[in-house]
């Protein structure tokens, strides 16, 4: 019985970490971006693509709050993770960091998107 209830053990281990494959950050939701929360995503134009940094720092980040990794995340489909002045890691996509918009109310909202002509909605 010992060995049976050991192997159903470990192959249930097995098929878990096979069924939880290691997602994206950001979903691609009609013609745009969204975060897990199905909020829309955008860029900042004054981030240099690829320079792995945010110029949004501070009083921008409160409005624009990040979209952020976890100390684990690492880089995969065009995603990569960047370190943000305050130590924070923040996921960006193309090389471009990804910000929310503080006055998007609801999931499919894109007030943020023109914003001082320089955000732009996130696309895939």
């Amino acid at each position: 019985m010992r060995p049976l209830f050991l192997a159903l053990t470990l192959s249930g281990t097995v098929l878990a970490a096979c069924s939880t494959p290691a997602s994206a950050p950001a979903l691609a939701s009609q013609d745009r971006l969204t975060g897990p929360n199905g909020m829309t995503l955008y860029t900042f134009d004054r981030d240099v693509a690829h320079s792995g940094k945010s110029v949004c720092n501070g009083p921008c980040a409160t409005n624009w709050p990040p979209l952020l990794a976890q100390e684990s995340d690492q880089a995969r489909s065009g995603y990569t993770v960047i370190t943000r002045d305050d130590g924070r890691k923040q996921w960006a996509y193309q090389g471009k960091p990804l910000y929310f918009w503080i006055k998007d109310a609801q999931p499919g909202d894109i007030t943020g998107n023109g914003v001082n002509n320089l955000w732009r909605t996130a696309r895939p």
